[in-house]
């Protein structure tokens, strides 16, 4: 991983929650790959036990299936925790809408007492649609956002929103080390293709020759983030001195619209799939872009894989699942 480690050069103990999600076990992996100890905590809800199915043999891996709304084992010595632990997709969370505020309030709360037992350093992992549809663009932390709070999507944006705010409290109340990020579209192996995302649902279905969906209009814009770039980010926002209580977009600022990643995931797939357009979704963002100055600047960041590179590696596992 290569990243400043907090409290000197030695082995940390970490905590990861949501460890065994798309993001979380990629996350898993280079934490273990850097020597710390991982205790992965996930209730399978939305995570899953192949994706750190190679990670178990691991003698500094300990997995926990515990939800982490209810009281959590108090047996480890941590540094640091991150907290991925959400639903964190359309279908995820429309399926699981309490669950998805549960985990975002009393989850977060948990951790965050934990973390302050611990003494440990402690990152939420918050979202793009913090921002809603954006008014401003691209979009900075400064921005407050444009949420519907009544909404379809309420369950996950005004979730993480809460998260974020008691995030913070606990460093103004007890001088907690805290950080946050906020996720911009992720890709990469590991993804679920039914789960609502777009760039594994395009790449599901073109490898099945089935149409590719798309909701509203194709001129729709999202920025497309290669896994293994955000989770180089997520170490540096945690590790790197100076970052506690930042707020940093974590992203990639290229910005494509659905028509162009269509175009692309048939090029690169050989696929005869068609465009098949479906109503738009409601609150849906028409355009989504990270400023991500702030993490250049902060932490000496910014994604290095192409757009094109990152789909031909996730076409590639896709294939692999598929047999």
């Amino acid at each position: 991983m290569g990243q400043p480690r907090p409290r000197g050069e030695r082995r940390l103990n970490v905590l990861v929650s949501g460890g065994a999600g798309f993001v979380g076990s990629h996350l898993c992996k280079a934490l273990l790959d850097a020597g710390h100890n991982v205790v992965c905590v996930d209730n399978l809800l939305t995570g899953r036990r192949t994706n750190i199915e190679a990670l178990l043999p691991r003698g500094n891996f300990e997995f926990v299936e515990h939800d982490i709304i209810e009281p959590l084992p108090d047996r480890w010595p941590l540094d640091a925790i991150f907290n991925l632990a959400c639903p964190a997709s359309p279908v995820g969370y429309f399926t699981h809408r309490l669950a998805t505020l549960r985990v975002n309030s009393e989850g977060t709360w948990r951790l965050l007492e934990l973390a302050l037992r611990r003494g440990a350093t402690f990152l939420q992992a918050s979202t793009s649609e913090v921002y809603g549809d954006p008014e401003v663009h691209p979009q900075t932390e400064e921005y407050w956002g444009h949420v519907n709070p009544n909404g379809p999507r309420a369950c996950y944006d005004e979730g993480k929103r809460y998260a974020e705010a008691l995030t913070m409290d606990f460093h103004r109340v007890h001088q907690l080390d805290v950080r946050i990020i906020r996720i911009f579209n992720t890709y990469g192996p590991h993804s679920q293709f039914d789960d609502g995302r777009v760039v594994p649902n395009f790449i599901w279905k073109a490898l099945h020759n089935e149409p590719l969906p798309i909701f509203g209009q194709g001129s729709k814009t999202r920025s497309y983030c290669y896994v293994a770039d955000l989770v180089s980010g997520i170490c540096k926002a945690m590790f790197t001195p100076g970052t506690t209580a930042e707020v940093l977009n974590l992203g990639n600022p290229g910005e494509f619209t659905l028509d162009e990643l269509a175009a692309l995931v048939l090029r690169l797939t050989g696929s005869s799939s068609k465009i098949e357009c479906l109503p738009p979704r409601e609150d849906d963002p028409s355009r989504r872009r990270p400023d991500i100055t702030r993490a250049q600047t902060k932490l000496g960041w910014e994604p290095k894989v192409p757009l094109e590179d990152g789909l031909r590696r996730t076409i590639d596992w896709f294939r692999k699942q598929l047999g």
